[in-house]
């Protein structure tokens, strides 16, 4: 059997366990539509350690942690772990404060829109038109040379800063009550804990053999027409849409869907925001996490972004709810997908600007 027979084969396994995780997760107690959402786990575990003050959204979500040490181990056993940073962190970190505003406008980063449309919700197909068309966007960036600088290796112990804190706010969160956790709303409805830490480990650990990112599978497909990319993601989607279907949880329509809204714009802009700064990125929230794992500096600060945007769409009242976005939201979607035009313009090679 060849290289990419094997490479293939490892693909539809990871996705094949992927769904089985999600349908474990969301079987026992997650949120509705949201058995892992990187975006809205991160803005909990934001509220968790009181950078945000919403205390429906508060909970030191141990899927994070489980993904990026998951990321790590997966990555240290097969000596992929490599110490990386300085590829424009300052600009990565504003990318992943984007994304994650364009995350919290749709109401789920690019994992939760594949759960959310195996759950039968309409208002997440339509989103997907929206993360496509900022990929394409991305890619015709990418065409015309478009590059935040290569990084450069680091001391390894750099690499494995973050993982080590990880560890560390998990063990704070297990021991000790120093963490903010919601009592009512999304932020208190939560697997076991040993489910979720086993369930993020496993999803960390997949992701980072199979190199598992949302927005890179319709990059690939954009960019050198290649869909091998699509196939876990396919195979998590229909093991979650079968679980859906026999457990009586598919519900085909726009409304009364869990943690959503039916604002179809404001779902097509929020996710080409979350499309756009993904392909700039190099990786969606997820992809992030793993890279950030397995070494990588840069999508360390990134994940710091992420974080931070929470923080901020929370605090500052940008963020959606099931009733629909806000004022400052739509304002703040328009200037986000300014920045980034000025962010991919910026960064053009200088033979193509």
């Amino acid at each position: 059997m060849g290289s990419l027979a094997k490479e293939r084969i490892v693909l539809v396994i990871c996705g094949a366990v992927a769904a089985v995780v999600a349908i474990m997760l969301a079987s026992n107690g997650n949120p509705g539509n949201m058995a892992i959402c990187i975006a809205c786990f991160i803005r909990d575990s934001a509220g968790a350690m009181k950078l945000q003050t919403n205390e429906t959204v508060q909970y030191l979500r141990p899927e994070i942690i489980g993904i990026v040490v998951g990321a790590c181990v997966a990555a240290v056993a097969t000596r992929e772990f490599k110490a990386s940073a300085g590829s424009s962190p300052f600009t990565r970190f504003i990318l992943g404060f984007i994304m994650m505003i364009g995350c919290l406008i749709f109401l789920g980063c690019p994992l939760r829109m594949v759960l959310r449309m195996a759950g039968g919700d309409l208002n997440a197909w339509v989103a997907l038109i929206g993360f496509a068309a900022g990929i394409f966007t991305g890619v015709l960036f990418l065409k015309k040379g478009f590059s935040l600088g290569r990084s450069t290796e680091v001391r390894k112990g750099e690499g494995f800063i973050l993982p080590i804190v990880m560890v560390g706010l998990f063990v704070l969160s297990v021991t000790t009550t120093v963490f903010a956790v919601s009592q009512s709303g999304p932020g208190s409805m939560h697997a076991p804990v040993i489910l979720s830490i086993i369930g993020g480990l496993a999803f960390g650990i997949l992701a980072q053999r199979s190199r598992l990112c949302f927005a890179g599978g319709l990059r690939d497909v954009f960019l050198v027409r290649d869909g091998w990319g699509l196939v876990v993601i396919g195979i998590l989607f229909a093991g979650v849409l079968i679980f859906n279907l026999v457990n009586g949880s598919f519900h085909l329509s726009f409304t009364d869907q869990p943690i959503a809204h039916t604002e179809a714009l404001w779902n097509i802009l929020g996710m080409y925001v979350v499309g756009f700064s993904a392909t700039l990125l190099g990786g969606c929230p997820l992809r992030q996490l793993v890279l950030a794992g397995s070494g990588s500096g840069d999508s360390a600060v990134t994940f710091v972004g992420l974080l931070v945007g929470a923080a901020f769409a929370h605090n500052f009242g940008l963020a959606s709810s099931a009733n629909g976005t806000t004022e400052a939201g739509q304002i703040a979607t328009l200037v986000c997908i300014v920045v980034l035009f000025i962010i991919a313009l910026v960064n053009l090679k200088r033979s193509n600007a």
